[in-house]
């Protein structure tokens, strides 16, 4: 195969991905990114495949490089790992394709890409430090039809169709080309016919794989109906779901942020008396006006036991008079030991409850010690969470289990990851049926209900002080993924195991479907 061919392959892959992912994705490039490395695989070498494909991805997340490396503060190993062993993935799925392809198999062929990136997406939750940060599901957040399968499948569902759909496309495209040459270069007679509709002997079907018949076209009808009715499920599955709107509870909440200062401000520092001032101001206002709840931000403040009462005298007071809870984030330091916190001051007044983030970010909260319990306002069941945590997806499952009807999460962005973080968010929200109000700083403050739809939204950066306001909306029926977990990344596993394995067991076709061709 001519080189240019390869690399023109991979530099309009590597660009789809470089559209279709990162911070700002758009939404139906994700769908089109693998399909040219697809459409290459089978023409392409043995070698020239995985390497065409380990570059495409590669050169695709370039542009997250400083993201990681200048704003998260990730080491530069970790960085190098991640990206280029997602690269080598990729590059290994391509010719897994390709190879299965051309031993006849092309049913399986669709199969291990999406198979393959599922299991990867779940492993890489669960090995590295981040949870399910990484996911190219989130790049579909505001596409409703196709995120409600996260209600499902978690969003191992949704990764599984953007890479399906493009394999199927490949594999269908590929059949139909072999078979169209194959009809020009050996016009079927009566005779030919007979012997393609022929069904094979069990011995043959055993030796061949998965169709009873060699006639490319056929199996490539088979392809397109099997994904096709995958797509068409999916699709049904999330327009039965958006067929009414959740209700919204009688409570209003509130989310009041601001970028200013872009720091922890101690309490016992005059910048910080005047913050809470600002901010008490605001949250009265907010509560006379009927919030029932009122969120801040993450880490807003520095506190200890002695400096903790110029927050909390007025903020209860409020929580006290008004019947509203408060939620303020903090880093909380206690016998030298610092915790970043949400506290909720319950409406009608009482002690305050106490939420630890459980999941740290490397790098940037090593001088923080995680929690590892839940925490609910007193009077309800509305639960408290913090920034980070929202990207483990057991974390919010096993608040749905304990009874949770909406997620309160203080949190903090970097600027231009806010649309990326709070979608984030939503999709937590559709996987157990939960609204989401997340209140950022530096980021996109949101209100979602269970259906992913935004149901408010501001940006910090559009003032000062930025409020948003909203009827809560209620809490849906609990999702089979509330239910059953993860169940969708093992069937996948399974898939990759059967796509896999099941060829090895088998010898070659005598004769192979389609082949690569010399170009």
């Amino acid at each position: 195969m001519k080189i240019w061919k390869a690399v023109a392959a991979a530099a309009l892959s590597a660009a789809l991905f470089h559209l279709g992912t990162g911070l700002h994705p758009i939404a139906w490039f994700t769908w089109l990114a693998p399909l040219p490395m697809l459409l290459l695989a089978p023409r392409a070498g043995a070698a020239t495949a995985p390497v065409a494909g380990f570059f495409a991805w590669a050169v695709g997340q370039a542009a997250m490089w400083p993201y990681f490396l200048n704003v998260i503060d990730m080491p530069l190993p970790a960085v190098v790992a991640s990206q280029l062993g997602m690269a080598l993935v990729f590059g290994l799925a391509a010719a897994a394709f390709r190879a299965l392809l051309l031993r006849g198999r092309p049913l399986s062929a669709a199969t291990v890409v999406p198979a393959a990136w599922v299991v990867t997406e779940y492993v890489v939750s669960l090995a590295l430090p981040h949870g399910a940060w990484w996911s190219l599901a989130y790049t579909q957040a505001e596409v409703l039809p196709v995120v409600q399968s996260a209600s499902a499948t978690g969003v191992w569902g949704i990764t599984f169709l953007l890479m399906a759909v493009p394999s199927a496309i490949a594999a269908v495209l590929r059949l139909a080309t072999s078979s169209a040459r194959s009809a020009v270069l050996h016009p079927i007679t009566p005779a030919t016919r007979a012997a393609v509709l022929r069904p094979t002997t069990t011995a043959a079907r055993s030796a061949g794989g998965e169709a009873s018949v060699a006639c490319p076209c056929s199996d490539g009808v088979r392809v397109a109906a099997v994904f096709g009715a995958v797509v068409l499920l999916a699709l049904g599955y999330g327009g039965w779901r958006l067929r009414t709107a959740p209700a919204p509870q009688t409570a209003k909440v509130a989310l009041v942020a601001t970028d200013q200062p872009n720091d922890v401000i101690a309490l016992d520092s005059p910048q910080g008396r005047d913050l809470v001032d600002r901010y008490a101001s605001r949250v009265e206002q907010l509560a006379s006006d009927g919030a029932r709840v009122v969120v801040l931000p993450e880490k807003t403040f520095l506190a200890d036991d002695a400096t903790l009462p110029t927050l909390a005298r007025p903020l209860t007071r409020i929580a006290r008079t008004h019947r509203v809870d408060v939620v303020a984030g903090l880093v909380r330091s206690r016998g030298g030991v610092r915790y970043n916190v949400a506290l909720d001051f319950p409406a009608g007044g009482g002690e305050p409850v106490e939420y630890t983030k459980h999941h740290l970010i490397p790098g940037l909260e090593d001088d923080l010690r995680p929690g590892n319990s839940l925490a609910f306002t007193p009077n309800t069941r509305w639960g408290l969470i913090i920034c980070k945590d929202l990207d483990y997806p057991g974390l919010v499952r096993a608040y749905r289990a304990e009874g949770a009807t909406a997620l309160f999460a203080p949190a903090w962005d970097f600027g231009d990851d806010g649309w990326l973080h709070s979608r984030i968010a939503v999709v937590r929200g559709v996987e157990n049926g939960l609204a989401i109000a997340r209140v950022p700083r530096a980021g996109q403050v949101t209100v979602s209900d269970p259906n992913g739809r935004i149901v408010a939204e501001a940006a910090t950066s559009d003032a000062e002080f930025v409020t948003v306001t909203t009827a809560l909306p209620a809490p849906t029926a609990a999702t089979l993924y509330a239910r059953l977990g993860d169940w969708f990344a093992w069937l996948c596993m399974a898939l990759l195991v059967l796509t896999l394995g099941t060829p090895l067991l088998r010898p070659r076709r005598a004769k192979r479907a389609t082949r690569p061709e010399q170009v």
